[in-house]
């Protein structure tokens, strides 16, 4: 027996005696310390067990004490306090080889999980990567790679990622959700393509770092089919209120060239095979810059190379795209024929030289074609408004119009311009003129049919000689014979200028408007009577009203006035107060201060046809004293009476210089070796002139042999009238000054270059 045995052996046993004379907790707590003793010294549980039964054996024989008593049980609760140091530490063994195994087990089971894991990772179409706080990209796949151009080779990607495009989209904040989004990269071959990401967040246990997780896949087509589909949409959009060739080449070639990146877009269009074309442009050709984008212009514009490409082009079979030039690897450009008529073609030039791909193809064929069906439709519209315009103009009324005249029609019905309403304007050969406004019942081709027949019977009436009154009763019978006719509303008038005096009569229409100079217009009610073709009636009534010198009368039709809960007497009280502050203004822009004031704001329920006429003034007559700090009053003086008496604003300018030319010469020669004079000014209008005189009380002054840079005002005189006659043949000098006034042309609306919805003259 070795002596750390004898040695614990024996304070065991003087430990046990001492316990089983005094059982204590003190006793119990040395037990527990010779327990740690055993496990220190290596004391073995069977020497321990062994040594304890023999000391209790022995005390039991010196106390004589029997078995089974308390001494039993209190040397019992020794043992066991000895052993718990024992038992535990067997117990952490135990456990930590246990902990040894499982913790090996695991690294073998995670060794398998990480090459399942690269495994499954690898064979995912979509690219994966993870991501560490900072954005910084450390793990990729395969499938990344291909996508992106960057593989596994080169990881970590720090921000910003060498795919990310600088000038597009930033990335979105990850945050701390999942988070889908699709963003815009470019490939390493330097092709732009579309991903779709889809990302979640993760917590590291080791360190507790955050990480993103996620996938990519290209979603390129899917992108380029939507944009073509907004790209489509857009064009059409753009060109779906286009009526016209050119205002469909206007938007549509600005949203073309927008669309594709293109620098130019142009179209040419025959209008015969032999003839030029003529070229619309948006954006500046290389060549010259445009005139008026959106406007046809002249081939010229064009380098002949270019018109030589065009012109190869629209002989091509529809849909044809042909990249510019055609061998490149980069296209500066593509044509195409526009349409399948071949008298059309479009070149765009693109900002600079590019490949152009499959998708490329397919957004040009779409957003070509889409323009072709647009140019399609408009020319059939332009070809069936260039019938209606052609037929309006021969049902409306004349085309030039007598002096002082202002005619105004707006259907109410787009896109056909005619409808029931109607306007006559007849010069008469007695210096009288005819004047007839009408309202057919109806709207629209059936109605415009009606009109033209009534129109023309009514003017026919009137180059006989037949009055308002019988005019108005022949038209009855002419209705009664014409389907729809009945219940039209007529209103005749003859007007006599010089004696100023209007003689009308009135089948069921709006009343004229008269009104004098400077005061509010009235309204004309006599001659009234029923509507056309509805009573028997022995004789229509007619009504005479004086004109007054420079007075406005206006005969218009219903539409003007009537509006769903609008009281009709506003409307006439409207037109009778515009009237009253219109005196000074040409007959034309009464007739759009009147139109500007009553328009209702969703435009106008039904056709408007108005007639004004401006009543020759009172004959202006003006003496001023022979100075020149007079001119301007004369001027403005003569300005305003040649408004009044509706003398165009261009010809009204030429008369107003030649008459300040004859007031200064007679204020710098007639009195210039006496005392100053007087200079009087004299103006009138008649039927079709306008006649000036300047008068003075001086002396003639001839005109010098070397007039220098001055001297040039006869000539200037005669240049800006008709005639000019200077009389100087008796004391002071006389200058008569007359024009004729022009007839006042109709506008006709080019109806290929679009026209508007109101036509007035």
């Amino acid at each position: 027996m070795s002596t750390v045995l004898s040695a614990f052996l024996d304070d065991y046993a003087d430990a046990l005696r001492r316990h089983l004379r005094s059982p204590a907790h003190d006793g119990l707590a040395e037990g527990h310390e010779l327990g740690r003793r055993a496990l220190v010294e290596g004391i073995s549980l069977l020497d321990l067990t062994e040594n304890h039964y023999r000391v209790v054996k022995q005390v039991q024989t010196e106390s004589g004490a029997p078995s089974a008593t308390p001494l039993e049980e209190s040397a019992l609760e020794f043992l066991l306090q000895t052993l718990i140091t024992l038992d535990v530490a067997t117990r952490g063994y135990l456990d930590g080889t246990r902990r040894y195994e499982q913790q090996r087990t695991r690294a073998d089971d995670l060794a398998g999980r990480d090459e399942f894991r690269t495994a499954l990772v690898e064979s995912l179409q979509d690219g994966f990567f993870v991501a560490d706080a900072r954005g910084t990209i450390i793990e990729i796949n395969s499938a990344f790679g291909e996508l992106t151009g960057y593989g596994a080779t080169e990881v970590p990607y720090a921000l910003p990622h060498p795919w990310s495009i600088p000038e597009g989209p930033r990335y979105p904040d990850l945050g701390t959700a999942a988070l889908r989004f699709v963003t815009q990269i470019r490939h390493r071959d330097g092709r732009d393509r579309w991903l779709a990401v889809s990302t979640s967040t993760l917590v590291k246990p080791e360190g507790n770092e955050r990480i993103f997780v996620g996938t990519i896949r290209d979603v390129t087509s899917e992108h380029d089919a939507q944009a073509r589909d907004q790209a489509a949409s857009r064009l059409a959009n753009a060109v779906a209120s286009a009526i016209s060739v050119a205002e469909v080449l206007e938007v549509g070639l600005d949203e073309l060239r927008r669309t594709i990146d293109a620098e130019t877009a142009v179209v040419a269009v025959w209008a015969t095979r032999q003839g030029a074309p003529e070229v619309y442009v948006s954006g500046a050709p290389a060549e010259s810059e445009p005139d008026a984008v959106g406007e046809p212009q002249s081939a010229e514009v064009l380098a002949p190379e270019t018109r030589e490409l065009l012109e190869r082009a629209r002989l091509r079979p529809g849909r044809t795209l042909i990249a510019v030039p055609e061998a490149a690897d980069r296209a500066e450009g593509i044509v195409a024929p526009l349409g399948e008529t071949a008298d059309a073609a479009l070149w765009l030039r693109f900002a600079a030289p590019r490949v152009v791909g499959a998708a490329d193809w397919t957004l040009f064929s779409l957003l070509i074609g889409h323009l072709s069906l647009a140019v399609q439709r408009a020319r059939n519209f332009d070809q069936a408004r260039a019938t209606s315009l052609t037929l309006q103009r021969a049902m409306l009324g004349p085309i030039e119009l007598p002096p002082r005249f202002s005619v105004h029609y707006e259907p109410a019905l787009p896109p056909l311009e005619i409808g029931g309403d109607w306007y006559d304007v007849v010069p008469l050969k007695d210096g009288t003129i005819g004047v007839v406004v009408g309202d057919c019942v109806g709207r629209g081709l059936s109605a415009a049919v009606v009109m033209g027949q009534l129109r023309t019977a009514a003017r026919a009436l009137l180059l006989r000689g037949a009055g308002p009154a019988q005019l108005l009763a022949e038209l009855d019978t002419v209705a009664a014979r014409i389907p729809g006719a009945m219940c039209t509303t007529v209103c005749a008038a003859v007007l006599d200028p010089i004696r100023g005096l209007v003689r009308y009569s009135n089948a069921g229409h709006m009343p004229p408007i008269l009104a004098d100079v400077g005061v509010t217009g009235r309204m004309l009610e006599g001659g009234r009577a029923v509507p056309l073709a509805t009573f028997d009636m022995p004789r229509r009534p007619e009504a005479t009203t004086p004109l007054p010198p420079g007075s406005t009368l206006v005969l218009f039709t219903d539409g003007l006035v009537e509006q769903r809960g609008v009281d009709i007497f506003d409307g006439f009280d409207q037109i009778a107060s515009v009237l009253a502050d219109t005196h000074e203004r040409l007959p034309r822009e009464v007739a759009d201060a009147v139109l500007s004031r009553l328009r209702p704001a969703g435009g106008y329920d039904d056709d408007v046809a108005m007639v004004v006429y401006r009543q020759p003034p009172a004959p202006l007559r003006v003496e001023v004293p022979a100075r020149a700090d007079q001119l301007s009053a004369l001027r403005r003086t003569l300005k305003e009476w040649l408004t009044a008496a509706a003398v165009p604003h261009d010809l009204a300018s030429d008369l107003v210089a030649a008459t300040n030319e004859a007031c200064s010469n007679s204020i710098e020669h007639a009195y210039r070796d006496g005392e100053p004079g007087r200079v009087a000014l004299s103006a009138e209008c008649g039927t079709e002139t306008v006649e000036i005189r300047v008068t003075d009380s001086g002396n003639w002054k001839p005109q010098s042999a070397d007039r220098g840079y001055r001297g040039r005002g006869l000539d200037m005189m005669r240049a800006l009238t008709e005639e000019l006659d200077i009389d100087h043949s008796g004391p002071g000098t006389r200058v008569r000054m007359s024009v004729t006034l022009p007839a006042i042309a109709f506008p006709v609306a080019n109806p290929l270059r679009g026209t508007n919805k109101q036509v007035s003259g």
